[in-house]
């Protein structure tokens, strides 16, 4: 039996049962992709299919199929992040999105954390430049016109910053109560106060599980 394989609007295939048991473990086709072969009235998940396959079945693939969270150690990343005065803390955001990235591409989680990241970096150079071009109050009116407008855009990259974040944390539930059911459950106020550094903490214990369950069986 052939299935042809659905994602964001876009059918690829015929494929072999072979076919997606190879490219789910290449990453090519996700468990959170549509399926459908010509005997079934509808699309269905991938994971879904793979449920429902006997016992043996060359397409039931290992839960490992999943790329494991990155698993770097809550407090190292809170230390590097007070070493480097928070840039750390900047890249590892865009590392966890880029893992997540290859997990769930339909979420977009990665491109979310690229334009916070590129809109962090011009508040700062504004917040520098205007200091260095303005350093005395010479001109009062062209400091508080600088300042209010540097304070107005800070605003608005803190509002996406914290949108970003809640984004991020829905992706995460979503996929850890759904194809990796595990009963994830974060904290909004952790999340809104903490950020990637509460995000890893949770990752750390999800790592965990995962060690768990290979050493139970689950993980073949």
């Amino acid at each position: 039996m052939s299935f042809h394989i659905s994602r964001d609007g876009q059918v690829f295939g015929p494929y072999s049962i072979e076919d997606i048991h190879r490219y789910l473990g290449t990453g090519n086709v996700l468990l959170s992709d549509l399926a459908k072969s010509e005997e079934m009235p509808q699309w269905i998940p991938v994971s879904q299919l793979i449920a429902a396959a006997p016992a043996g079945s060359p397409l039931r693939p290992p839960v490992s199929v999943w790329p494991a969270p990155p698993n770097l150690h809550w407090a190292l990343m809170a230390l590097f992040s007070v070493l480097t005065c928070s840039l750390f803390t900047m890249v590892w955001n865009l590392v966890l999105a880029s893992w997540f990235n290859r997990i769930n591409p339909a979420r977009r989680v990665l491109t979310w954390y690229a334009v916070a990241t590129v809109l962090m970096l011009l508040e700062g150079g504004w917040s520098s430049h205007h200091r260095l071009m303005h350093p005395g109050v010479l001109h009062p009116g062209t400091v508080l016109a600088g300042g209010l407008l540097g304070g107005s855009f800070g605003l608005v990259v803190w509002i996406f910053r914290i949108f970003t974040r809640f984004n991020f944390r829905a992706a995460l539930e979503e996929h850890y109560n759904t194809v990796e059911p595990i009963g994830l459950r974060l904290s909004g106020v952790l999340t809104f106060f903490f950020g990637g550094i509460y995000f890893q903490y949770k990752l750390n214990e999800i790592n965990q599980v995962r060690l768990a369950q290979s050493y139970a069986g689950v993980i073949r």
